[in-house]
């Protein structure tokens, strides 16, 4: 399992500056107070202001920048050391009080016991990581009694979908099998000068919301949204403000999913 953790982290790495760089990210519309999440976050948090976030799998570390803005105290975890780096450097320049810290989300109570109002991550998140049981198991253990986990997540069915073609070609359940891939470019420029290997994994829905069923917590919204709010796969086309969809199909699919679950308090 080193392995594959490793090489997706030399993959990260590599996409960091690149991603730094682009216009997808528009880091110089964030320093300018531009804001990066979307409604589907928003509204399925609603009002952060004093309360703790744990951020997980946050990249460098924007979206976690933007709740910190709204007032939330957030620790942010990547495992890649340039991502963690690049969201530092952003914090301190902008006066944007962050913690982040460098570490896979399964060996990450080796170093963090706090717990949290809340426990986030989105899009891109679930698919590098082989084993949702722990991973639920880990979100649950960091939630505060009455705590809150949030994932927006792109739809497993997106996943069976070769993106540059928009035809299925992987299966939509989980078998436990480690697919394997060479990436040319990145979701924010696919002509970047970039080439590395990468690791990842299916998880269909049932096998989600199950592992957090499971972990103890309760299930309060679950919703499925007929578009992306990122224009980061190939061949889309903006069918409203920030909406975006697959131009070879003009019909209501599963883009993106979100999951609000709640730890009891008792």
């Amino acid at each position: 399992m080193d392995h594959f953790f490793e090489t997706n982290k030399k993959l990260w790495d590599a996409k960091t500056p690149i991603h730094l760089e682009s216009a997808f990210y528009d880091v110089e519309g964030f320093k300018n107070g531009g804001e990066r999440l979307n409604s589907i976050e928003l509204q399925g948090l609603g009002d952060v202001s004093g309360k703790t976030m744990l951020h997980l799998q946050c990249h460098f570390g924007m979206d976690s920048m933007c709740w910190a803005r709204r007032g939330a105290e957030v620790t942010a975890v990547d495992f890649s050391g340039k991502s963690i780096e690049a969201g530092r450097t952003l914090s301190q320049e902008l006066n944007i009080p962050v913690d982040f810290l460098e570490k896979d989300v399964y060996s990450l109570p080796e170093v963090l016991e706090n717990q949290y109002d809340i426990v986030f991550t989105s899009y891109g998140a679930i698919c590098w990581l082989p084993d949702l049981t722990k991973w639920a198991e880990i979100i649950t253990d960091y939630l505060q009694p009455g705590g809150v986990f949030f994932i927006a997540e792109f739809h497993p069915f997106m996943y069976t979908l070769d993106f540059d073609s928009q035809e299925i070609e992987y299966p939509y359940f989980n078998s436990g099998k480690a697919f394997f891939e060479v990436e040319s470019g990145t979701y924010t420029n696919p002509e970047a000068d970039i080439q590395r290997e990468e690791y990842f994994w299916i998880h269909s829905l049932d096998e989600t919301i199950n592992a957090l069923m499971d972990a103890g917590l309760q299930l309060e919204k679950f919703q499925e949204y007929d578009y992306s709010p990122y224009n980061c796969f190939p061949n889309m086309k903006e069918r409203e403000t920030e909406k975006f969809i697959f131009s070879k199909y003009d019909l209501p699919l599963p883009y993106v999913f979100s999951l609000k679950m709640k730890k009891p308090k008792a």
